[in-house]
């Protein structure tokens, strides 16, 4: 029997993990719905939410995760902590420690960063994304959303297609979705795409048509402009013209095909509007609704020691 302390990322998990978390995950999907939420499984715990990056989703999502269990949550904002103040990543673990927290989520801009905390401190430590490394919760939400509308996460034909080369969300998917028995394909210009990639046991394509040729799932990627050094692309309209998902290069996938975004989408640039908002064939919000409930899940999971 094996147990984690913490959850760093999809890479040193294994199938069972996967598969336990994400149908504890579907048991909080039904009762979010219900709306029973209340659980007194955290009472008494500490949750603290570490960002060192902005984001919305991920931590409004723990935070309802944290609070729907019972837990005490503490969002630490990093803008007017000691960080700004010259305070170092390992001071600020050690105050963290003395704080006596119980679970610890991390978004850190460089990789490696939540892994180095998790030495430091008594806390089970979630990463929340870290530099182009890892994003584990949205690998286990994309593929909870997957399973809940195929039936399965296993032998699904799934297209990622973007900004591979900065994406932490392209990383932890690739490792979920291979070490469960799909077909990923990544599809993107070459200057976005990493040209080693392709010993991960996917295939690469540089043409969506073929790319999306017999896809059961479409991810799309943000462009990271952010991560960007600049002439990777020509321009934001002359990618939307190749690589940007409208109706038609939609088409060339299964009839049945899905589509999915990590978020927050740049419209009209990775996807077109039409596409995101396409009640049949989008699933977009459904992934942002799994969020809470994988969340739940990670945070239930770990609190009882990550015994699979």
């Amino acid at each position: 029997m094996a147990s984690f302390k913490h959850l760093l990322g999809i890479e040193g998990l294994n199938p069972v993990a996967v598969t336990n978390l994400l149908d504890l995950a579907e048991s909080y999907a039904l009762l979010n719905r219900s709306g029973k939420t209340q659980r007194d499984l955290l009472r008494g715990r500490t949750l603290i939410n570490l960002f060192f990056e902005d984001s919305t989703r991920t931590r409004t999502s723990f935070e309802l995760a944290g609070r729907r269990l019972g837990a005490d949550v503490v969002n630490m904002s990093v803008a007017t902590s000691s960080v700004t103040k010259g305070e170092t990543l390992l001071d600020t673990a050690a105050t963290l420690n003395a704080m006596n927290c119980d679970l610890l989520v991390v978004r850190h801009n460089r990789s490696g960063a939540p892994a180095l905390l998790a030495q430091k401190v008594g806390a089970s430590v979630i990463n929340a994304g870290d530099g182009t490394h890892e994003h584990p919760t949205q690998a286990l939400l994309d593929a909870l959303t997957m399973r809940r509308n195929k039936g399965r996460i296993s032998g699904l034909t799934v297209a990622i297609c973007g900004d591979v080369a900065h994406s932490r969300v392209a990383r932890s998917n690739i490792l979920l979705l291979t070490m469960m028995g799909n077909f990923v394909r990544l599809i993107g210009p070459p200057t976005l795409v990493p040209g080693n990639i392709a010993t991960s046991g996917v295939e690469v394509f540089h043409d969506m048509k073929k790319g999306l040729e017999g896809a059961d799932i479409v991810m799309m990627l943000r462009l990271q402009k952010e991560r960007m050094t600049g002439g990777l692309i020509p321009s934001m309209r002359e990618f939307f013209a190749y690589y940007g998902l409208d109706r038609k290069k939609l088409s060339y996938a299964k009839p049945d095909a899905l589509v999915l975004h990590p978020g927050p989408m740049n419209r009209g640039v990775e996807i077109d509007s039409a596409v995101a908002d396409d009640a049949v064939r989008s699933r977009i919000t459904e992934q942002v609704e799994m969020g809470v409930a994988v969340r739940m899940a990670v945070l239930d999971w770990l609190a009882r020691g990550g015994v699979v």
